[in-house]
């Protein structure tokens, strides 16, 4: 599955997803945010069992804020609508599908 580019106007895909969804929290500008991205793209492919989308802190401030995002990258796992993790800063990918698989 491809990553969902998320914004205020389609984020309700994702709270009302019968799936765990990653969120990748990040700005075009931040260099460990680059790293985490190609992860993050691995992970939507191989395991269609999630739902992963990202959202550009830049032009999403609202989202960022309503997860309480205050370093880039964040990574935040939903179930069923709500937080069940939440990790600050770059991770390798074994790290992130911890993170994802609770």
């Amino acid at each position: 599955m491809s990553v969902l580019k998320l914004n205020q106007s389609n984020f309700h895909e994702v709270e009302s997803a019968d799936k765990r969804v990653l969120l990748d929290f990040y700005a075009d500008w931040c260099g460990p945010c680059r790293m985490v991205s190609p992860l993050v793209d691995e992970i939507a492919k191989e395991h269609p069992e999630f739902l992963v989308g990202k959202i550009n802190v830049d032009d999403e401030p609202a989202l960022a804020a309503r997860f309480g995002v205050m370093s880039i990258p964040t990574l935040v796992v939903l179930e069923n609508g709500k937080v069940v993790a939440q990790s600050a800063g770059a991770r390798p990918k074994a790290q992130i599908l911890a993170l994802l698989q609770g």
